[in-house]
């Protein structure tokens, strides 16, 4: 249902591979939602992905950038003003890989060339482009810059390896950007601690199944959907939350609050 939360606001959404990814269903819902937005992924996962049928659905451009190249980005956040008409209203920042996850390399034998790899992508890609778009001055008067991110940052998973240094970079990342950007002319910027999610991204990981329902049975709601994370990333890129900023939001359904479940104590 849209009740036009984001009518004349312009985006640029990044990561959407597929249906199952977050950052695809953010895009529909935006358009749902009335905004005109830019679509961006790496050439190789653009290759990997669907992304050309979601912009048809949206009816939106595809500009590819490689977050980690400064150049491209400049070119995205240059591009992308001029096909949608002005400054950017509003950003998903939905990126992250870890070569030492794919690869299976445990936390206590990280190979540090993978984990470079880790944190550039995961992190410093979002470091990168809010850089980027400060220097442009590309982001309109009250924007909105959302990410995603996971409670690995605060919590040890160890399955998660290399990516839980990641995310806890990014999210000190939104914290002192979020402070700079606010002052220079309100940008919000905040992270979004999802639930475990049946992405592509998330099904790479090993043991991610047991784990999604060991969540599952932990959350008070039980695991946020895909579906409902993009609906709130809407809420935080409408004029609703213009006095949020420089948050780690959880979307978790109470996961990160709850110390047992009874539905645990029974399985035990």
């Amino acid at each position: 249902m849209s009740n036009n939360l984001l009518k004349g606001k312009r985006g640029i959404i990044t990561g959407a591979l597929d249906e199952n990814s977050i950052a695809w269903k953010v895009a529909l819902k935006a358009h749902e939602q009335g905004a005109t937005f830019v679509l961006t992924n790496a050439p190789l996962a653009m290759r990997l992905g669907t992304i050309k049928q979601l912009a048809e659905q949206t009816k939106s451009e595809i500009i590819p950038a490689d977050a980690t190249n400064v150049e491209e980005l400049t070119n995205l956040f240059t591009k992308s003003q001029e096909v949608l008409g002005g400054k950017i209203d509003f950003v998903l920042h939905s990126i992250g890989m870890s070569p030492n996850i794919r690869k299976n390399i445990p936390y206590t034998e990280l190979n540090y060339d993978f984990y470079m790899k880790s944190l550039d992508i995961s992190a410093l890609s979002l470091h990168k482009m809010l850089a980027v778009a400060y220097k442009l001055d590309a982001l309109a008067k009250e924007g909105s810059v959302v990410t995603l991110t996971y409670i690995g940052a605060q919590r040890v998973f160890p399955f998660y390896t290399d990516m839980s240094d990641a995310k806890a970079t990014l999210e000190s990342i939104v914290r002192n950007f979020g402070y700079h950007y606010g002052k220079k002319n309100k940008v919000r910027v905040n992270s979004v601690s999802q639930s475990p999610t049946k992405t592509s991204a998330g099904n790479g990981i090993k043991g991610f199944a047991e784990f999604f329902d060991l969540a599952n049975m932990q959350s008070a709601l039980g695991n946020a959907s895909a579906d409902s994370c993009a609906d709130y990333c809407i809420t935080l890129f409408s004029d609703y939350t213009k006095m949020v900023t420089m948050q780690n939001l959880f979307h978790d359904g109470g996961y990160s609050t709850t110390g047992v479940s009874m539905e645990m104590m029974d399985k035990l």
